[in-house]
């Protein structure tokens, strides 16, 4: 696929099947991420692959936090299923690093970047994925499972697997309401 007719036609598929991503396509997508923008070289990422039992660790995960808050079985049993969406889960994490010219927001930016990366990398080998986030992502005790510190932070689950369906058109958007010239 074209990298500009990736860029433009992307669209998150929520139906994902198997085969999830393994191999040189999973590599590729780890590259992929990596070359996110890197202000400073610091390499501010960690990526945590879930799939098979790792869905199930993932699953327990966002069920023990949500167990800690009291809340309602509704919301546990959502969270329970909610890796299992897809074949493979991918946490991204910015690994903040303290430096005098890069601040965390910057090394934030920086791991979302590579999120959107991996899920072009994903795209264009023929998968396909969904970018997740949520208020679980930044509760304390998944921050505690993920051995999250200071500044670190989750900045998504990006799901992936094969395509369940055939994606929807992508809407056009009007350029002038997003775009000013100085």
């Amino acid at each position: 696929m074209e990298a500009l007719e990736l860029l433009l036609n992307r669209r998150s598929i929520a139906k994902l099947t198997e085969p999830a991503p393994e191999g040189q396509a999973l590599e590729n997508i780890i590259k992929a991420g990596l070359r996110a923008p890197d202000h400073g070289g610091l390499t501010p990422w960690k990526f945590v692959i879930s799939q098979g039992e790792g869905l199930q660790k993932l699953s327990d995960i966002l069920v023990n936090a949500a167990k800690s808050e009291n809340s309602e079985e509704a919301i546990v049993e959502k969270l329970k299923n909610a890796p299992f969406r897809a074949p493979m889960v991918i946490t991204v994490i910015a690994k903040v690093k303290e430096h005098k010219k890069v601040p965390a927001l910057e090394q934030h930016l920086s791991a979302g970047c590579a999120v959107q990366a991996m899920q072009m990398a994903a795209c264009a080998q023929g998968f396909q994925g969904y970018w997740r986030s949520g208020e679980w992502m930044f509760h304390p005790e998944v921050h505690k499972a993920f051995g999250l510190q200071g500044e670190d932070e989750i900045v998504g689950f990006l799901y992936l697997g094969t395509p369940g369906c055939m994606p929807m058109r992508v809407p056009e958007r009007e350029l002038s309401k997003f775009v000013e010239f100085m």
